[in-house]
């Protein structure tokens, strides 16, 4: 029953609609869409935020025609935009063709899949890049957005939510950190932990999933980096409660590189050692956590214009392909 339960109210995005809606926009002509790409292109000029754009765009995109790499590796690596597969990985497919069908066809480009962390030596595209480093080789798009992007509404204001920190979430190879985590803090009074799979080792780790709205019953909710990004992140800062985390070392469109620790989330120790310390002092200090609260909202706002968005990523898919095939716009 519990399952079921979570099966019909997990507050997650559908996935059934959002491949439904996928596999109707390929049986639809490519020519259709590059036939907008002026009118696309023709809105920046009329936009009030042009300079913002622009400044996201530069964001996602670092790649200039100075950038140094081996061309004839990236040709020989790339694929034609027509010739991109669609397996696996098939979210990664769809939220990219759907920006790359606005541009001609023969076009090549590299559309690395999956949970990106290291910078490759050519230029690709691809979801999530590491911070710290040169990342011009990296050129980020919306991908995987039916599970990363979701916004929520928490009816429950933060003073009424219980006085704890919640995390469930699942724990494999390429996330130490987790169990580094639940290591130290699991069964500790101010903190609701656990697991979702089953881990060999500490199988009272694990417990039944919980819903979003579930979540909003805490005042924190711990938002761990997994295999790249932490994928509730989203969806917790549009809540009223707060984000726990160390500083990030990923980044996705959501530009984590640029959320401030103690005003867009509480910052922790990487080895989680001050947890209790920082969680206490916003019990105590609750005009400080609902100014994090507000500053996380304000951050989230910006990527909810869906038309701005898809401009955004048009430009930015623009730079890319023209960067990399030596063409202009205007000789596509």
């Amino acid at each position: 029953m519990r399952q079921l339960y979570y099966l019909l109210h997990n507050g997650k995005n559908n996935n059934l609609t959002y491949f439904a809606r996928n596999y109707l926009r390929e049986m639809t002509p490519n020519c259709l869409y590059r036939m907008q790409l002026k009118r696309w292109l023709d809105k920046l000029e009329q936009r009030p935020d042009k300079a913002y754009i622009l400044k996201r765009v530069d964001y996602y995109c670092r790649l200039t025609p100075e950038t140094a790499y081996d061309h004839s590796k990236w040709i020989e690596e790339s694929v034609e935009l027509r010739h991109q597969q669609v397996a696996p990985k098939k979210v990664y497919y769809f939220d990219a063709k759907e920006i790359a069908r606005y541009f001609p066809d023969r076009l090549r480009w590299i559309l690395l899949k999956g949970d990106i962390t290291h910078v490759p030596d050519v230029p690709v595209v691809v979801k999530s890049r590491p911070l710290g480093v040169d990342v011009a080789n990296s050129t980020i798009l919306k991908l995987e957005k039916v599970r990363h992007f979701l916004f929520v509404d928490d009816p429950k204001p933060w003073r009424q939510k219980n006085n704890k920190a919640v995390f469930l979430g699942d724990i494999g190879y390429r996330k130490p950190n987790r169990e580094v985590f639940m290591n130290r803090w699991f069964g500790h009074p101010m903190i609701d932990a656990g697991t979702t799979n089953l881990v060999e080792s500490h199988p009272e780790w694990q417990k039944a999933k919980l819903t979003i709205s579930e979540h909003f019953d805490y005042k924190f909710i711990m938002s761990l980096e997994g295999n790249d990004v932490a994928s509730n992140l989203k969806w917790v800062m549009s809540s009223n409660s707060i984000a726990v985390t160390p500083r990030h070392t990923v980044e996705t469109w959501f530009m984590e590189g640029t959320l401030q620790p103690n005003y867009h989330y509480i910052a922790v120790k990487d080895d989680f050692s001050d947890l209790e310390e920082r969680l206490n002092y916003y019990i105590e200090h609750p005009d400080e956590a609902e100014a994090i609260i507000q500053h996380a909202h304000e951050y989230v706002d910006q990527f909810r214009d869906e038309e701005r968005e898809k401009l955004i990523q048009i430009l930015v898919l623009k730079r890319y392909l023209e960067i990399t095939n030596h063409q202009r716009l205007s000789t596509l």
